[in-house]
């Protein structure tokens, strides 16, 4: 069984399905991925950031998607899988940086938002992760989380036979790797959602955290402030 908390394990995952990454996005959550992330994309214009760091970037989709929504602000795309930045790269992300989220090789308040999709499910610690994430942004900086959760009954009666049954399958013949998927449904069910990452985050030195349940609750929004609320 894969350890979720060992980051080579994880990397290994993701650099071999770099090349299949999106089709089986595309695939398997019928399109709604590229309409979770242009909700993500329409919060962050509306802050209107100057320099913005899309952390576990991976193949670039919210990276683009920011880019489009906020053609004026410098979107920086980071990940520790080099094979998923390359594809980044294919589609024309040029700010682009090979980075672990624990050591981000970023000065302190170098950015006015950070953004991570379906990524901070992955690392090593969450805590370590977005306090490093806290490190990086301004005084007045604004943090979004977007990653998967279990959603209430009686849509998880649908959802959890599929999330460990169907889509591993589906997921198998579409990129050969099946274990990769196997490893999904088991972070997703660890991954603390709603209050409990709100708590997560305001322990990280987040303030104002709030969760927006997305499509029934398989998916949440998260988002944090840096400074209190006046």
């Amino acid at each position: 069984m894969i350890n979720l908390q060992e980051p080579r394990v994880v990397q290994s995952l993701f650099s071999a399905i770099a090349r299949r990454y999106d089709l089986a996005n595309r695939l398997l959550s019928g399109g709604l991925d590229v309409l979770w992330r242009r909700r993500a994309a329409g919060i962050v214009r509306r802050w209107g950031p100057r320099r913005l760091l899309d952390l576990a970037a991976g193949s670039g989709d919210l990276a683009l998607a920011l880019r489009w929504a906020c053609p004026d602000t410098l979107v920086v795309a980071a990940d520790f899988c080099v094979p998923m930045l390359q594809e980044a790269r294919r589609k024309g992300l040029t700010e682009v940086v090979a980075a672990d989220a624990l050591a981000l090789p970023f000065e302190a308040g170098a950015f006015d938002v950070v953004t991570v999709a379906f990524g901070l499910r992955n690392m090593a610690s969450y805590p370590a992760a977005l306090r490093e994430m806290r490190r990086v942004l301004g005084p007045d900086g604004r943090l979004l989380v977007l990653d998967f959760s279990v959603p209430p009954t009686p849509l998880r009666w649908i959802y959890r036979p599929y999330l460990h049954g169907i889509l591993p399958v589906l997921a198998g013949l579409l990129t050969g790797e099946r274990g990769a998927y196997e490893y999904l449904g088991r972070s997703i069910e660890q991954f603390p959602a709603g209050r409990a990452m709100c708590d997560l985050l305001e322990g990280a030195g987040f303030c104002d955290a709030h969760a927006l349940p997305l499509t029934g609750g398989i998916v949440t929004l998260y988002t944090a402030d840096c400074a209190e609320p006046k």
